[in-house]
């Protein structure tokens, strides 16, 4: 299976159950794994045949202009079901993290999978 991956994408996002999560945007970090649903691209090495990375992250952007999550796993499941079903991958893995939210944490989040491996 041909895995495409996406690592460090930061956004700021309105996220979180408390008061202030919903007026001041948080920094958070996406990383995805994305199973390509066949192998053409590696041979043809034409764009029609892979997942176009740029248009990926256009829509992670538009779901994090458009909508507030209380909680990362359902924005990391919002997603993953996107990847699955906008993108046609037949597997994806999502991670969500919160950057320096607590202090002496770095990040904190979650990761999640979808899809058949």
């Amino acid at each position: 299976m041909d895995i495409i991956f996406l690592q460090e994408l930061k956004a700021k996002t309105l996220i979180g159950i408390y008061p202030w999560e919903r007026i001041v945007p948080q920094t958070i970090q996406l990383d995805l794994e994305i199973a390509l649903s066949s192998s053409r691209a590696c041979k043809t090495d034409n764009i029609k045949d892979a997942l176009d990375y740029a248009l990926i992250v256009e829509r992670i952007n538009e779901i994090l202009a458009e909508k507030h999550f209380s909680l990362l796993e359902a924005l990391a499941e919002h997603i993953a079901l996107t990847i699955l079903t906008e993108f046609k991958s037949p597997w994806v893995k999502v991670s969500v993290a919160k950057l320096g939210i607590i202090r002496g944490v770095k990040k904190l989040g979650v990761r999640i999978e979808r899809g058949t491996k």
